[in-house]
């Protein structure tokens, strides 16, 4: 699936069926769910998990809890939009999907 690809699944009313947990938050955070992306991104103990949530933190405008989020992720703290930041996030993680 490419990062077009999984912005049109947006227009659905549920993620892709298969999803990972970590695009499936990216995918409610697309759709404007914050809370539900985020719930879902604080259940992923990993630096993946660790990289939407200080995303999800950064857009929520907690510049602090994000910084701790991105050193946990072992990234560089985003300074582009949000937009940017969003599809980086779901190409990196799309593109180890298989097939």
């Amino acid at each position: 699936m490419t990062v077009d690809e999984f912005k049109k699944s947006l227009a659905a009313g549920a993620p892709p069926p298969g999803l990972p947990p970590i695009l499936e938050a990216l995918w409610h955070d697309g759709k404007g769910d914050w809370t539900a992306a985020h719930d879902l991104a604080q259940d992923v103990a990993d630096p993946d998990g660790a990289w939407v949530h200080a995303y999800l933190h950064r857009k929520e405008g907690d510049a602090a809890n994000a910084g701790y989020w991105y050193r946990r992720a072992s990234q560089p703290v985003c300074r582009e939009p949000l937009e940017r930041e969003w599809e980086t996030i779901a190409a990196a993680f799309l593109s180890r999907l298989p097939g």
